[in-house]
C-alpha cells in the first residue's frame, strides 16, 4: 500500500540519517520545505519524532498524506516556529496551517503566531482554533498515558528491548519511580530509540483507538 511505504520511507530515513547528527533533521526539514508551494495544509511540528507519529497515524486512519498534499515539516526545535511562519506567510490563505508542539514549548508558539500575525490565540482553545494543538506533557507522555503501563512494557518486550528497560529501571536515579515515569526517560535517553518508538507506540494506539487527542485532532483538521 503506498501510503504505508510512504510512512516507512520517511521513519527509516529519518532513522538512518539520524546517526549524523543534526544532518537527519536539516535533511527531513529541507525535504518537506521542497514540497510546500504545491500544498494545501502545512503541519509545522518540533523534530522528526513527531513527524513521525503523525505520518504514522495518518497511515493507521488510511490517509496518504502525500496525495492529499498535506506536508509535516519538522521545524528543529519550537524557537523556530516563528522563522518557519515567516517563510510560510507568502502562501497565503491558499495553505492551511497548522502544528503541534509540547506543554512547556506552548507559550513560544503562542507568541509566534502573534508575532507572525496568523492570531492572537490567549488560551488553548484559541491555538486549537488556529489549527495548533499542545502535548501534554509532550509526545511521548501522551502515547505512554494513552496505552497504559504495560501495553508499553509489552510493546518493549515484542521489541527486544525489556531487558534493557529492566536495567534502566535499578538505575539509582530511576529505581522506584513510577512506571510512567521510566518509560518516558527510557524512550527520551536515546535518540534513535525514540525515533523508533514513535511509530510503534502509536501504531499501537491506532490499533487500541486509543490515539492521543493532539494527534486525533491535528489530523482532523488538516
Amino acid at each position: 500500500m503506498a501510503t504505508t511505504r510512504q510512512a516507512d520511507m520517511s521513519t527509516d530515513g529519518a532513522l538512518d540519517g539520524h546517526l549524523g547528527g543534526n544532518a537527519a533533521s536539516i535533511r527531513a526539514t529541507a525535504r518537506a520545505l521542497a514540497k510546500v508551494e504545491s500544498a494545501v495544509a502545512v503541519v509545522l511540528v518540533e523534530g522528526i519524532s513527531d513527524q513521525i507519529a503523525l505520518e504514522t497515524a495518518a497511515v493507521g486512519r488510511g490517509r496518504d498524506l502525500e496525495a492529499e498534499r498535506v506536508v509535516i515539516v519538522p521545524i528543529g526545535g519550537a524557537h523556530a516556529i516563528g522563522r518557519f511562519l515567516t517563510r510560510l506567510a507568502p502562501l497565503g490563505t491558499r495553505v492551511r496551517l497548522a502544528g503541534l508542539c509540547d506543554l512547556r514549548e506552548e507559550e513560544i508558539f503562542r507568541r509566534g503566531l502573534e508575532v507572525t500575525r496568523v492570531g492572537s490565540p490567549r488560551t488553548r482553545a484559541d491555538m486549537e482554533h488556529l489549527g495548533f494543538y499542545v502535548c501534554v506533557k509532550d509526545l511521548e507522555d501522551e502515547l505512554i498515558r494513552a496505552l497504559g503501563a504495560a501495553r508499553v512494557e509489552a510493546l518493549f518486550d515484542s521489541q527486544g528491548d525489556l531487558r534493557l528497560f529492566r536495567s534502566f529501571q535499578s538505575q539509582p536515579a530511576w529505581r522506584g519511580r513510577e512506571p510512567e515515569a521510566q518509560m518516558w526517560r527510557f524512550l527520551r535517553s536515546s535518540s534513535r530509540r525514540n525515533l523508533r518508538y514513535a511509530r510503534l507506540l502509536v501504531e499501537a494506539a491506532v490499533d487500541r483507538d486509543t490515539l492521543p487527542r493532539p494527534l486525533d485532532a491535528l489530523l482532523t483538521v488538516v
